[in-house]
C-alpha cells in the first residue's frame, strides 16, 4: 500500500481562525499545511503573506508548504524562510535564473520547490530536476479553488516519477488542483507523494484514507 502525504491548502479556510484550521488539519491526518501565496499579477487574487506564516509557525510542527504564486519570487525567499517556512516552492514561468534561486533556498536551510501550470511541459524544467527538493504540477490554472482537474496534467506525474525512478533523482512530486475523493486515485497511480487539497478536506470529502493506494 502506498501512503501519500496530504497537504491541505489553508485557502480553502477561515482566515479568521487559522488556529482552528491547523488543528483540524492536525486532527484528520494532514502531514503538511500549504500556503498559497498570491501577488495579484502572477495570478489575479491577492492573497496570503510573510505574517500569516509567521502566525501559523507556533501552531504547529507540521511542515509548512509555501507555494509562491508570485512574479520575481527571488524577491521573496529570504522573508519567507524568516518568517518560518519549511519548503518553498515558485514558479517556473514567474522566473529566468531559476538555479540562482533553488541554490538561494537550500542556503537558507529550507527544501526547495518548482512548480508548472498546464501549459508548462516537464522537459521545460529538465536541467533543474537534479537539484529541486519538490516538484508541484499545477492540475488546474492557479488562482482560485474549486476548479476541476485537467486530465491531461496527470500525464505529468507519471512523466516525472519514470524520471525520476530511471535518472534516480529524490525530489518529492506533488500535485494541486482539483483533488478531491473522486480524483485522488488518478494521481496516487500516477505517481504523486504529496497531494494539496482545499475545500474537499475541510469539507471532509477527502481524507487521509483517500490517499492510500
Amino acid at each position: 500500500m502506498k501512503t501519500v502525504s496530504l497537504a491541505p491548502s489553508i485557502l480553502a479556510t477561515d482566515f479568521s481562525d487559522l488556529k482552528s484550521s491547523v488543528k483540524y488539519i492536525e486532527e484528520n491526518g494532514g502531514s503538511w499545511v500549504h500556503i498559497d501565496v498570491m501577488d495579484g499579477s502572477f495570478v489575479p487574487p491577492i492573497t496570503l503573506g510573510q505574517q500569516a506564516v509567521a502566525s501559523i509557525r507556533p501552531l504547529t510542527d507540521l511542515t509548512l508548504d509555501v507555494h509562491l504564486m508570485t512574479e520575481h519570487p527571488d524577491t521573496f525567499v529570504d522573508s519567507f524562510a524568516e518568517a518560518g517556512a519549511d519548503c518553498i516552492t515558485f514558479h517556473y514561468e514567474a522566473a529566468v535564473h531559476h538555479h540562482r534561486i533553488v541554490s538561494r533556498i537550500h542556503e537558507l536551510g529550507k527544501k526547495a520547490g518548482i512548480s508548472i501550470v498546464p501549459s508548462t511541459p516537464v522537459s521545460a524544467i529538465q536541467e533543474l530536476l537534479p537539484f529541486v527538493d519538490i516538484v508541484l504540477v499545477m492540475t488546474v490554472n492557479p488562482g482560485y479553488g474549486g476548479q476541476k482537474l485537467i486530465p491531461q496534467c496527470v500525464d505529468k506525474i507519471a512523466q516525472l516519477d519514470s524520471i525520476r525512478r530511471n535518472q534516480g533523482f529524490g525530489y518529492t512530486i506533488s500535485v494541486d488542483g482539483g483533488i478531491n475523493q473522486n480524483t485522488v486515485s488518478d494521481v496516487v497511480k500516477a505517481g504523486v507523494d504529496v497531494v494539496v487539497s482545499g475545500s474537499a478536506f475541510f469539507s471532509g470529502k477527502l481524507t487521509a484514507d483517500s490517499c492510500r493506494l
